[in-house]
C-alpha cells in the first residue's frame, strides 16, 4: 500500500500543470538554442567561429558545444528523453485527470435543494411564477434548444456541448503524436546530399545526418539522365530541372521522374529535393575525331561582378588560352594570359590553336540533389491536424442547466466554462418558452 502510495505521488506530481509547463519552456529553450547555434557542421567550423579565448558574456565556445551535443542537439539522448518525459506528462494527465473529467461530465446532477446549486461557478437565472409548472413543458424547450435532459421527480438536469470537454483531451493527443513522430523522425531518419554530374550514375553515401537506428537502402542505385535549365527573358534562371530514376539490382528500371524545386521525388519514404545546381566540366575533341576526349574541369569565378565558370588549355612554349563561359546556352569566350578576347565559339564549333582544330563537345552540368527520409512525418502531420480541428472544437462552450420543480414553485439556474453573454441569452430564451408553453396551457386549461 505504502509503495503504491509513493508510485501515486510520483505520477501524480509528473502530470502536474506546474510540471508541464517546466517541461514545455525547457523544450521551447533548447529549441532556441538549436535555432541559434549552426547544427550538423564539422569540427573545425565550431573552432572558427566559437573560439575559446572570446570574452563577451553568455558566450558558448566549441568545447561547450561539442562536449553537450549542441551542435547535433536535437539528435542528443538527453533532448529526447526530455521530450518522452513530457509525452509520459501528458499521457498520464490525460488518463489520471481529463478521462475522468469527461465521464463525470456525462452524469448527471441532481440536487436536493436549491442551496446546493450556488456551489457552481456561476447562477445565471433564478424566476418564480405562480403558474402550474410542467415539467413536460421544461424538456421539451431544452430539447429545442440542443440540451440533453435528465429527469427525476422534481428535478431536471441538462448539459450541452460536450464536444468542447473533448478539446484538452485531443489537445494532449495531438502533442503526443508530434512528438512521437518527432522522436521517430530523429532515430529513424536520415539526410544526405550529394551532387551530381550529369548522366552518372551514383548509391546515397554523402549523409548530413542520421538517426542511431536509421539504414541506407544499398539494393537500389540512382541515375541523372538529364539536366537543364530554364531562363527568364532577361538571361537570369528561372528555374533548373533533373531527370532522375531509380534502377534495383537486376538493371531494370523501377521509377522516372523530372523533378524541380518543390516537385520532388517520392519513392519508399525516401524524398529527393531538387536543391542545387554548378558546371563541372567541358568536353573537348582534340585533332582527329577519332581521338578520345579530353575533359577539363571549369572553375566558378566571380568577374566584374558577374559568375562565370573558366579552364585552362596549355600550348606550346608554356603559354595557355583560357575558355570562359557565362552561360551554359550561349557562347563560349576564348582569351589568352593576359584577359584577351581572342575569339568566341558555340558548342561543336570547330576552333583552331597552332593549326591543331579543337572542338567543344559538351558543357556537363552538376545536379545538387537532398535525400531525406522521415519515418515520423505522417505522424507529425496528424497531429498537427487533430491539433488544429481540437482548436475549433474548444470554442464550444459547456453549459449546465438545473431545474427544480415543485407544485407552482420553479427554479432555473446554470453555469457555463466560456461564453457567459451567449449562456445567459440560452437561459432567457429557455425561461421564455417555458412561461410562454406553461401560461397557454394554463389558459386553455381555464377556457
Amino acid at each position: 500500500m505504502k509503495y503504491r502510495n509513493i508510485v501515486w505521488l510520483f505520477l501524480k506530481k509528473i502530470s502536474s500543470l506546474n510540471f508541464s509547463i517546466l517541461l514545455l519552456s525547457l523544450i521551447s529553450l533548447f529549441i532556441m538554442i538549436g535555432s541559434i547555434i549552426e547544427q550538423n557542421q564539422n569540427f573545425s567550423y565550431y573552432q572558427t567561429y566559437y573560439p575559446i579565448n572570446d570574452e563577451r558574456i553568455f558566450y558558448i565556445n566549441w568545447q561547450l558545444i561539442l562536449f553537450f551535443g549542441l551542435d547535433h542537439l536535437y539528435q542528443t539522448w538527453w533532448f529526447i528523453l526530455l521530450l518522452m518525459i513530457f509525452a509520459s506528462s501528458l499521457l498520464i494527465c490525460t488518463f489520471s485527470t481529463q478521462l475522468p473529467s469527461l465521464q463525470n461530465s456525462r452524469r448527471w446532477k441532481f440536487f436536493n435543494s436549491i442551496s446546493n446549486q450556488t456551489n457552481h461557478q456561476t447562477e445565471l437565472k433564478k424566476s418564480e411564477n405562480n403558474l402550474k409548472n410542467s415539467s413536460i413543458n421544461a424538456i421539451h424547450v431544452l430539447n429545442y434548444h440542443g440540451f440533453y435532459v435528465f429527469h427525476k421527480k422534481e428535478y431536471l438536469y441538462a448539459y450541452k456541448g460536450l464536444l468542447g470537454r473533448l478539446a484538452p483531451i485531443f489537445v494532449h493527443f495531438s502533442i503526443i503524436f508530434i512528438l512521437l513522430g518527432s522522436i521517430f523522425s530523429v532515430l529513424w531518419g536520415y539526410t544526405a546530399q550529394e551532387i551530381i554530374p550529369t548522366g552518372e550514375i551514383f548509391h546515397i553515401k554523402n549523409l548530413v545526418n542520421s538517426g542511431i537506428y536509421s539504414k541506407l537502402k544499398t539494393h537500389f542505385t540512382y541515375k541523372i539522365d538529364d539536366f537543364y535549365l530554364e531562363y527568364n527573358s532577361d538571361d537570369s534562371i528561372k528555374q533548373f530541372f533533373s531527370v532522375l530514376s531509380i534502377i534495383d539490382n537486376q538493371n531494370q528500371l523501377i521509377t522516372s521522374k523530372k523533378i524541380f524545386v518543390n516537385s520532388p521525388l517520392k519513392f519508399r519514404r525516401l524524398t529527393f529535393y531538387q536543391t542545387d545546381w554548378n558546371v563541372n566540366s567541358i568536353r573537348l575533341q582534340v585533332g582527329l575525331r577519332n581521338n578520345p576526349l579530353l575533359q577539363q574541369k571549369l572553375l566558378k569565378i566571380n568577374l566584374n561582378n558577374k559568375v562565370c565558370w573558366f579552364c585552362k588549355i596549355p600550348i606550346e612554349n608554356n603559354k595557355q588560352i583560357y575558355l570562359i563561359l557565362f552561360n551554359i546556352d550561349n557562347k563560349i569566350f576564348i582569351s589568352d594570359g593576359s584577359g584577351f578576347i581572342l575569339d568566341s565559339i558555340s558548342k561543336n564549333q570547330i576552333f583552331y590553336i597552332n593549326n591543331v582544330p579543337i572542338l567543344v563537345k559538351e558543357v556537363i552540368l552538376d545536379t545538387g540533389l537532398q535525400i531525406k527520409t522521415d519515418l515520423g512525418i505522417e505522424i507529425v502531420y496528424l497531429g498537427f491536424l487533430v491539433l488544429m480541428l481540437t482548436t475549433l472544437m474548444s470554442y464550444i462552450s459547456y453549459s449546465q442547466v438545473w431545474i427544480y420543480i415543485k407544485n407552482n414553485f420553479f427554479n432555473i439556474s446554470g453555469s457555463t466554462n466560456r461564453a457567459i453573454l451567449f449562456f445567459e441569452e440560452d437561459i432567457a430564451k429557455i425561461n421564455f418558452f417555458y412561461s410562454y408553453y406553461t401560461f397557454s396551457t394554463d389558459q386553455k386549461i381555464s377556457n
